[in-house]
Parts: structure tokens; sequence; C-alpha cells
């Protein structure tokens, strides 16, 4: 299958600059752990064991980038679904300060694999996320978060911004202020999975791409688990399974959906700006996003505008939607209601009932790591390594993220049309200004 039609597509670098993978598998192998899926978690769970001197195998359904890694906005943040606040008053503030220092290191991992593996054509670039208020009692609710993480954990990198501020920098009057996290940015999602691979595989690592998993059967022995494939089959002692909202691709990692709700998030992008109109929108090149429930978010990518959201629904590559989103980036920018929409594609978001990834073991030989919530470039660089820790019996510090088995979403069939209902009442209330 080809990657989704994308800017991040036809901005890539052409494949035969890339160093090969080995696709697909076409013999039995033996390795120490199996990976299942080879986009930023499953990369990064390779990194860790090839830094440790443990063998493995990487295995995808499709080609490099081909799912959420290939496709996404390419924010870069330092950030979970839930607020380091809400975090303290749920579970305390020692839990806070861990949460607060896992979201940080995720972005210290993406600088990381950028420099390490020298992929200057990911573009990354540490500008920081202005989160951009829609009402003043969002307002608010921001400001006081920002002052919060300030007084109670010490950290300065969130700045709050004026209406003028927003204004001025974002070049929309669709906001009544913001806030600044420093620690943050923007990246070509594409060219950094493709690079991070690329620099495995020059370091020795066995990666198929399509190559789906058939199977996953339980064998005698210290090589515990066979994978099989249509041409060839993978023993190894553990397995790693890091298919996210792509786990429904074959039946052997079906069960792992029972822990996500998919949601489907679709992009659009511009045709080039006109000069006058580059020098005016989003003029310091970060990552923005809104305050509302059916959350916005927009940024310059190569003189573009790069406008997405949540709120299309339906299977991937339909493009109903798309015109809702151009609807939306006009009424927050008028000045692009004559500027032609080159780019539309769209793909899953995994989405978890407690709005956090989930890190855990399904049984003794396997681990799984998924539900991103739309912020997976740095959470699954970071949590892939993680991960391989626990496969090999090591006990990261996971905090909130740690599960022990899969804990299905409650009435998982209903999940679709419970999806359509929950956005609906949040649009609504968004409308409304609540």
């Amino acid at each position: 299958m080809q990657d989704a039609p994308s800017l991040w597509r036809a901005l890539a670098g052409p494949l035969q600059q890339r160093v090969s993978m080995d696709a697909p598998l076409d013999r039995d192998l033996v390795t120490e752990v199996a990976i299942i899926g080879a986009g930023y978690t499953g990369l990064a769970a390779a990194y860790a064991l090839q830094k440790r001197g443990v063998g493995s195998v990487v295995l995808d359904a499709n080609p490099i980038g081909w799912g959420a890694s290939g496709r996404n906005g390419g924010v870069v943040s330092s950030k979970f679904r839930l607020s380091f606040p809400l975090i303290e008053r749920l579970h305390g503030l020692d839990t806070a300060k861990t949460m607060h220092r896992l979201a940080h290191d995720g972005v210290r991992v993406v600088e990381q694999f950028v420099d390490e593996f020298e992929i200057p054509r990911a573009q990354f670039e540490h500008t920081g996320s202005l989160r951009c208020a829609h009402t003043d009692r969002a307002f608010e609710s921001i400001k006081a978060e920002a002052e919060w993480v300030r007084t109670t954990l010490n950290d300065r990198t969130m700045t709050v911004q004026s209406r003028a501020e927003v204004t001025r920098e974002t070049g929309s009057n669709g906001f009544v202020g913001g806030v600044l996290s420093a620690d943050a940015g923007t990246i070509y999602p594409l060219e950094y999975v493709r690079g991070i691979a690329a620099g495995l595989v020059k370091r020795g690592a066995e990666i198929y791409e399509s190559t789906p998993v058939l199977a996953i059967e339980r064998a005698e022995g210290r090589a515990g688990v066979m994978l099989r494939t249509s041409r060839g089959t993978v023993r190894a002692n553990q397995v790693i399974v890091a298919t996210n909202a792509y786990s429904n691709l074959t039946e052997a990692t079906s069960p792992f959906t029972r822990e996500l709700v998919p949601f489907r998030s679709a992009m659009i992008a511009t045709e080039r700006l006109p000069d006058d109109l580059d020098a005016k929108l989003m003029t310091e090149r970060r990552s923005y996003t809104e305050t509302r429930r059916m959350m916005k978010w927009f940024r310059k990518v190569d003189g573009r505008m790069l406008f997405g959201g949540r709120d299309a629904f339906g299977k991937e590559g339909r493009t109903d939607g798309l015109e809702a989103l151009r609807r939306a980036m006009v009424a927050l920018f008028p000045d692009l209601a004559e500027v032609r929409v080159e780019y539309g594609w769209s793909g899953y978001v995994g989405m978890t009932f407690n709005a956090l990834p989930h890190v855990g073991r399904s049984d003794d030989r396997t681990t799984f790591c998924l539900g991103y919530n739309g912020a997976g470039v740095a959470m699954a660089s970071l949590l892939g390594q993680h991960a391989a820790a626990l496969a090999l019996g090591e006990k990261p510090e996971l905090s909130l993220l740690a599960q022990r088995g899969l804990k299905p979403v409650p009435f998982h069939s209903l999940r679709a049309p419970g999806v359509r209902v929950v956005a609906a009442w949040y649009q609504i209330l968004d409308a409304m200004g609540a």
C-alpha cells in the first residue's frame, strides 16, 4: 500500500536516497524480540534494544511512514491531554511531577534522534507551541494552568500572551489571548520516521516492510512466540505490539484495538501563500492550537498554511470533512478565502478512555504501547524505548502510563456511534462558547 497522498509525501526526498529496508520478509528468523509496527514506537523500541545489544526484528504491514507516523501534523509537544493541575488533583503532586518530566523527556528524545541519526530533512525546529483561547473563559483557564505550572513545578517555559500579541503573531482576530509553551516544536513527520529507520538499518537493524503479521502463536522453548507472515516466520522470546490506531489491519493485532477509540483526523494544506500573507500569518513559525473541545490546529509549512482538526468523521481517505476544514480555516483566517487548497488527507488517532498513552504487558510474552491521543511524535519516541525495557523485564518509571494487562474501552462495540454523539455534543458546546 502507498503512503497517504499528503503534503509530507510531496515534500519527502526520493526513496532511493534512503537506506533500503528488507521488504517483505521471505524466510524464517529467530530473534530475541519481535516488534510489530515500524512507526515511532516500534523504531524507538528497536533503537533501545540495539543499544543494549539485544537482537530484534521489526515487521510492518506497509512501507515506513504509511500510518500515523507519516501522516500526522508534525507537532512535537511536551504535554498530555490531561493538564498537569488536573493530574495533581486526581493523583497527587508527586505523580504530576513525574508526568511533567515524562512529557518533556519526549521532546529531548526527538532532539536526540534528529541529531544522532543526522536527519536534517526532518526540519525540526524548537520554536514552541501557542495555545490560542477562543473565549475569555478558556483564556482564564489556560492562564491559571500556566501559573500553576510555574509556581508548583518551577517550570517557566509557559508564558501568557495578550489578545494583541496573539493577533499580531497569528494574523487572526479569532482569539482573546494565549499561552506559549516554549518546550515544543515542529517537524516533518515522514522524514523523521524514515530517517530513524534508515539510521537503524545502517547500524544493522532488521526492518521488514510490507510484511503483515497474520498470526501470533505460542511456541515451546525460549523462543516462545511465533509470528506468522505470508512468506516467513519470526520466532522470538518477546513481542512488542506497536500498531496503535492501525491495530485492526490484521487479526493478529486486532485485540489491541479494544484499548482504543480510533478517531479520524484530517488535514489540508494550501498552495504557497503570497508574500504579503506569508509575512502576516504565523510569523514565529510555531505550531498553534485552539481551546475548543473539537480543537483545530495550524502551522506554516513550505510557505503554506497547514490546517487540521478532528471533526471529520468516517473512513480515512474520504474527502468529506475537508471542505468543513477549509471553512473553519477561512473563519479564523479570512485572508485565506481565495487561497487554493492543494492537499487534503486523513488518518486515525489512537484515543484512550483515560486520555493517556498505555504501556504495559498483555501477557508474559507480549508488551504493548499505544494510545497517544494526538500527541505521539514525542511520546511515541520516548515510550517505545520504555516498552523495550518492559519486554526485557526492567521496570521503567511510567507513572500513570503503566498498564497491567489490556483494559478494553467500555462498550467498545459502540465506539463509532459513541464518538459521533460525543463529537456532535462538543461542537454544540463550542458553538455556545461553553
